[in-house]
Order: C-alpha cells, then structure tokens, then sequence
C-alpha cells in the first residue's frame, strides 16, 4: 500500500487545502495533486526529486 504524505504547514480548509503529496515508492517518488487523488502522478528518481526540493528551498524557482 502506498502512503501518501503532505507537509503540515498545508492548511486544512479552502484555497489552502489545495497542495502535492509526496509517497515514496519502490525505486522512485510519487507526486500527486491533493485535490485529485485518482487524477495523473509525477514520478522523480530520488536524486532528482532531492535536487528539485534543495532547488525550490534555496529560491532557485519563481513558484508565485
């Protein structure tokens, strides 16, 4: 069974319910979108799945 997890700052209500859960997998990390569960999943080596989070921590992403 596969565990999906999202961070504890998403809010819990409205606009800010809306975020990505992460699962790890058997070789790779899942990604979905909270609001779709059974919609489309993004799958990342976890290499590049740590290089994109460091990415995103250090502002190397325009995420507004």
């Amino acid at each position: 069974m596969i565990t999906w997890r999202k961070s504890t700052r998403s809010g819990s209500s409205g606009s800010e319910s809306s975020c990505v859960e992460v699962a790890g997998l058997q070789r790779d990390i899942g990604v979905r979108d909270s609001k779709d569960p059974d919609g489309p999943k993004l799958t990342f080596a976890p290499t590049t799945w740590h290089t994109l989070t460091r990415q995103i921590k250090n502002g190397d992403h325009d995420l507004a």
